[in-house]
């Protein structure tokens, strides 16, 4: 039933970015495929908010989502983006009490705080994110969340099993 649902959500995206081109064209005549997508997006996902991603981020991700949306009806949505330091920190409080591995980090660890990480939904749209984000330096960092990538425009981040790994170290023995 819920595949059903996000098929029908997704061809009514689809279909109103498509009704709002012709306005698009007049609002942004070099960007309208850009601003319909971003319009029918915003009815999609309401509650989204991009506010605090970086510019490159920001840039990314909608030029990544558009693309999605009209080369391959693919919608994607941000859950979360840019978090503040407090709010980075009640979470890895919060998830800290649990025990076990750690989901998430610290606040000077995290890319949610330098706002250039964003957790994304539905899984069909982080599965074309996974595919074609690195078109945009937009890679997935963590093996265990399908859901979270991060802006890198210099190339992919090493990818780590879960978000409390530490990047790897290369030790040589030395000869014998």
């Amino acid at each position: 039933m819920r595949c059903l649902r996000e098929h029908g959500y997704r061809l009514l995206t689809r279909a109103l970015a498509l009704l709002l081109l012709p306005f698009a064209c007049l609002a942004a005549p070099g960007a309208a495929r850009l601003a319909a997508c971003r319009w029918a997006l915003a009815v999609r996902f309401p509650r989204e908010n991009l506010a605090g991603l970086t510019p490159g981020a920001l840039a990314a991700f909608e030029a990544a989502r558009a693309r999605a949306l009209w080369r391959d009806g693919v919608v994607i949505g941000l859950t979360s983006g840019h978090r503040s330091a407090a709010e980075q920190a009640r979470l890895f409080a919060a998830e800290a009490g649990r025990g076990g591995q750690p989901r998430t980090l610290p606040p000077a660890e995290s890319r949610h705080v330098t706002g250039t990480a964003m957790d994304v939904r539905p899984t069909e749209g982080a599965r074309w994110l996974e595919l074609h984000g690195s078109s945009y330096g937009l890679y997935r960092r963590y093996d265990n969340e399908w859901w979270h990538f991060e802006y890198c425009p210099m190339g992919p981040p090493e990818r780590l099993p879960h978000p409390g790994a530490r990047l790897s170290t290369v030790v040589t023995a030395a000869p014998g």
